[in-house]
């Protein structure tokens, strides 16, 4: 009886709670949507409530329910003067301008001011801008979208009619027929422009709803160690008991540790591929960083040491390399020095492999001496090339040993006579390169990644792939065969790639690591952060061309796997020295991509080719950057609709995000498509990579090896950086020309990757409290590797205390001697590394984590 009154009395306050809150709510209110301007930083569709129209309240304060998608970063991505426009099925459009520069209009449109779905930005072919633009019914079931420009240096306007997903031609109007019905309203302090519409009060509340809860989100996502003190005050060591529950394990990927290759922060020239000559083929070019670098031209990283440099282009050594070094002198011997990238590194003992195509133009035999040199003249090593008479090109080589350590020498070229010699792809390559293969990668870091045992290598990128625009979509026919033949191209990220690390170099590296290859290309659109081409990332290459990318794809297919003997493509790989298939298994298209319908149209184009000529190969599709959003759902949204393999998902995210989204992928279901997280990392503020943001995203490998059964595949990102060159961070591995800078964050990587497991293994955790924070901070995993026989059990503290954990292993026998590796250290510490060493296990005591650590047992059964 007593349980049925206290039931009766809970529903009895509910319902009246529930008629109090109604009574107390207006039935409607006024909604105020508009954009604040804010000088050059990123604004978006923002919103004020009022239940008057004179006096309103901010939803917020700065919290923008869509942003815009166009343009590059810092440069646009603004939303100018948003309209709002509620149709009369209920959904909402939006229309703003972008910038005073492009005849482009910009909407998107959205079933509850929530979520809003895919953006397009039609040109309009008349006008010179869109201004103002503002929306109206039409009699014939469509809108009227209306707008100013300042045509002909003239305040013009035009209108079409539109379903917003085809768009009629534009019609010039009268000037009195455009009507701003924008109207203008003080919002927190400041005069605003923007539509005023009256909508039930669910809607503003559920404006509301969605505020308070991003605003919460926040507040969870941005807890670091730097207040654990506070957060943790009094703190006692936490016990755990930890027992595997073996009866419920479960198969997982046994790929899900790989890495990601991008060439950013000059990880490919510079960095991974060995080539010590910077500009070797002498195409660096003013474009290559947006002409903002006077000093970044043909003749960069080069100088005449005696006589003149000239840059040439006439019948060069290959159309892909039409420039090349005219050095002359009359007076004397000329000399042309290089100095590398910011020096050129060498070894005492070691041997370098020193060629130029070289061509003497009085057609006379010469001599070509090649000289290292420190910066105080003293010879490190020389070696000569007899040059044959003739006006032809020539590819001539060499091999200097050097004579002693020096960080940053420099080579120099001296014709030993008179006049002009003409240089191109100039090289000099240490013949210790990773696994000794000639063209070949820099020992030292190749090795680092290959310590990793990344299970698969994700390449060339990244934003690389895609370009900035469609005339910089990487292109893989180009960066194969012989050097002199590969196109050099303009790197995403502002700098110039010679594409010696190119196709067969990234498979090749593949192979050498035992890692699966995984190539991404362009789904057809270029990065969805271009600045270059028109209407930059919304355009994509155009349909009539499209038979001709997909080809592309398809004959890369081939040229990995295809017989050597009976496929063209095949053939040309054997060439190249590599008769074996490469046995591609997995390809990428598209890359962070702003899914819209033109990126859907062309991606949906290349996946159906692919399956109906090679259905085993596996398509690695995108959700976009973020781990939420339009570009997620829509990108979901295109997988499920064509049953895409894998979908590749990034962020980058703070520590408390995956602090408070352990549960992120146990909601994914288990049918769909398979999860590939392509790009991650921990980000906190200045962007260090230290044992904090290492535990964290040790503490989301736990999580990922969990849901092993969905995320099959996972690589951190960025991978590589060098020093005084970097563009980004936190990055992996940093290096200068003469050191590898190993982080925490690679540590972790490095013990996911050394200790796999197939076999996921559940646990009952017993906790000594029910501290909701204390619990998230302290994370385990269990995994079996079926291969080895080994049972690997990992365990993250990310408390400023010790936890005391009893593994309870009785279902399981094995050898007492485990080995044991823990990394641990101050929260901050940038250069924390882990200790190994072998124990022995008592069945009754438990073990110590401490603060801030990771733990790792390895038990061979």
């Amino acid at each position: 009886m007593k349980q049925l009154t206290a039931l009766f009395l809970l529903c009895f306050f509910t319902i009246t709670g529930k008629s109090q809150r109604a009574a107390n709510r207006p039935d409607s209110a006024y909604l105020f949507a508009y954009s604040p301007e804010r000088g050059n930083a990123r604004t978006g569709l923002a919103f004020a409530w009022s239940n008057d129209g004179i006096s309103w309240n901010a939803i917020g304060p700065e919290h923008y329910f869509v942003y815009s998608d166009y343009g590059t970063w810092g440069a646009q991505k603004k939303m100018l003067k948003p309209f709002l426009f509620a149709g009369d099925d209920g959904t909402w459009h939006l229309v703003w301008s972008l910038n005073a520069n492009e005849n482009v209009l910009a909407h998107a449109a959205s079933p509850d001011l929530v979520y809003w779905g895919r953006q397009s930005y039609p040109q309009t072919s008349m006008g010179s801008n869109v201004a103002d633009p503002v929306i109206s019914s039409s009699s014939i079931g469509k809108y009227v979208v209306s707008w100013r420009s300042n045509a002909n240096n003239a305040n013009q306007a035009f209108s079409l009619a539109t379903d917003f997903k085809t768009f009629a031609s534009p019609q010039k109007i009268n000037a009195g027929e455009y009507i701003n019905k924008r109207v203008e309203a003080m919002v927190s302090g400041h005069k605003q422009t923007g539509t005023v519409h009256k909508v039930a009060f669910n809607r503003v509340e559920g404006l509301l709803n969605a505020q308070k809860n991003a605003q919460y989100q926040s507040t969870l996502l941005a807890e670091s160690a730097a207040t654990d003190h506070q957060r943790f005050a009094g703190l006692k060591p936490v016990d755990i008991t930890l027992t595997p529950i073996r009866a419920k394990s479960k198969k997982i990927s046994d790929l899900l540790v790989g890495a990601f290759f991008e060439d950013i922060n000059y990880a490919a020239d510079g960095g991974l591929y060995a080539e010590l000559v910077q500009n070797r083929d002498f195409e660096y070019h003013p474009a290559d960083k947006k002409y903002r670098d006077k000093n970044w031209n043909h003749q960069t990283a080069w100088r005449p040491g005696l006589g003149t440099l000239a840059i040439d282009s006439v019948s060069p050594v290959h159309p892909n390399n039409p420039h090349y070094a005219v050095l002359s002198y009359d007076l004397g011997k000329p000399v042309l020095v290089n100095e590398g990238f910011g020096g050129i590194a060498v070894k005492a003992g070691e041997k370098y492999d020193c060629s130029a195509f070289v061509r003497i133009p009085s057609a006379k035999a010469g001599q070509l001496t090649w000289r290292l040199s420190d910066k105080n003249g003293n010879i490190l090593g020389t070696a000569s090339m007899k040059i044959p008479a003739g006006t032809n090109w020539k590819k001539l080589s060499a091999v200097i040993t050097a004579n002693a350590t020096v960080a940053d020498a420099s080579l120099e070229l001296i014709f030993e006579q008179q006049g002009s010699i003409h240089l191109d792809m100039v090289s000099l390559f240490p013949q210790k390169t990773f696994k000794n293969r000639k063209n070949g990668l820099r020992a030292d870091l190749a090795q680092a990644l290959a310590d990793m045992k990344p299970k698969f290598l994700r390449f060339p990128g990244g934003c690389v792939a895609h370009g900035d625009g469609i005339a910089n979509i990487y292109r893989w026919k180009t960066t194969i065969g012989p050097l002199e033949a590969r196109k050099p191209m303009r790197n995403m990220w502002n700098y110039h790639q010679t594409t010696g690390l190119g196709y067969y170099e990234y498979f090749q590296f593949c192979e050498d690591m035992g890692a699966e290859p995984l190539p991404v290309l362009a789904a057809g659109v270029p990065c969805q952060n271009s600045s270059d081409g028109g209407a930059g990332q919304q355009c994509g290459i155009p349909m009539a061309d499209m038979d001709e990318y997909v080809q592309d794809i398809l004959d890369l297919i081939e040229w990995a796997n295809g017989d050597a003997k009976t496929t063209h493509w095949g053939r040309l790989r054997a060439a190249s020295g590599h008769p074996k298939s490469f046995n591609l298994k997995y390809i990428g298209i598209g890359n962070e991509d702003l899914i819209t319908d033109i990126f859907e149209e062309r991606f949906t184009m290349i996946f159906n080719a692919i399956k109906k000529k090679y259905p085993e190969i596996k398509v690695v599709g995108t959700s976009g950057p973020f781990y939420e959003g339009t570009d997620y759902v829509e990108g979901w949204g295109i997988a499920r609709k064509l049953g895409v393999d894998m979908i590749d998902e990034h962020y980058y995210v703070p520590p408390g995000w995956f602090i408070h989204n352990q549960d992120y992928y146990d909601k994914y279901d288990r049918n769909g498509s398979k999860v590939y997280l392509g790009e991650y990392a921990s980000h906190l503020p200045g962007r260090p990579n230290n044992l904090e943001t290492a535990l964290s995203e040790a503490l989301h490998l736990n999580n990922l090896e969990r849901n092993g059964d969905v995320v099959a595949m996972s690589s951190y990102a960025p991978l590589f950086a060098k020093e005084g060159f970097t563009q980004w961070n936190p990055d992996l591995i940093y290096f200068t020309n003469t050191e590898v800078k190993l982080t925490p964050g690679y540590y972790v990587q490095h013990l996911y990757g050394n200790t796999p497991g197939d076999e996921y293994i559940p646990a009952d955790l017993q906790y000594s409290g029910n501290d909701a924070g204390v619990i998230k901070r302290i994370s385990t995993s269990i995994v079996k590797n079926t291969k080895t026989n080994e049972l690997i059990i990992r365990a993250v503290n990310l408390l400023p205390v010790t936890t005391h954990i009893r593994l309870n292993l009785d279902d399981f026998s094995g050898n007492s001697k485990v080995q044991k590796t823990i990394l641990t250290g101050n929260p901050a510490d940038r250069k924390a590394k882990p200790l190994t060493s072998e124990i022995q296990l008592q069945a009754n005591t438990p073990e110590i984590l401490p603060p801030y650590s990771l733990t790792v047992w390895r038990i061979r059964l």
